[in-house]
């Protein structure tokens, strides 16, 4: 009786690391989610700390790009039981993984930010005095 050999091959998959590196890029992508991320290696901050810290982001964008970051699992929201209720917000053990990629990013800026051109805040929304078109 003749045994019967199966042969076992592993597919190779490969990796495209240009696509895995926008898939890693989005992440982060968006006009606030750096300075978020930022701020939040630091500390934990609440709600309202964040929003203060983060001149011109708006409630809304504030809890949009929080939530997509929750989505992501880069950051984590704590809610406590008070009255009224407390929120916490803080990166997770994968968002602390971009550690070294801040400091690098902090050491970059420290040798090289001087010499970039200085650029006006962008204004948003209505300038003071402005009344809005009916």
């Amino acid at each position: 009786m003749a045994s019967s050999i199966k042969k076992h091959t592993k597919e190779t998959v490969e990796i495209n690391m240009h696509e895995e590196m926008r898939r890693g890029f989005s992440l982060l992508s968006g006009k606030w989610k750096l300075e978020i991320m930022w701020l939040l290696n630091q500390r934990i901050y609440r709600f309202g700390e964040l929003r203060k810290a983060i001149p011109g982001i708006t409630q809304h964008m504030l809890t949009a790009q929080l939530r997509e970051l929750e989505m992501d699992g880069l950051v984590e929201r704590t809610v406590f039981a008070e009255v009224p209720p407390r929120v916490e917000y803080e990166i997770t053990k994968k968002a602390r993984g971009l550690g070294p990629t801040m400091a690098a990013l902090t050491e970059w800026w420290q040798e090289y930010g001087g010499t970039l051109p200085l650029k006006k805040a962008a204004t948003r929304g209505r300038k003071a005095g402005e009344k809005k078109a009916v």
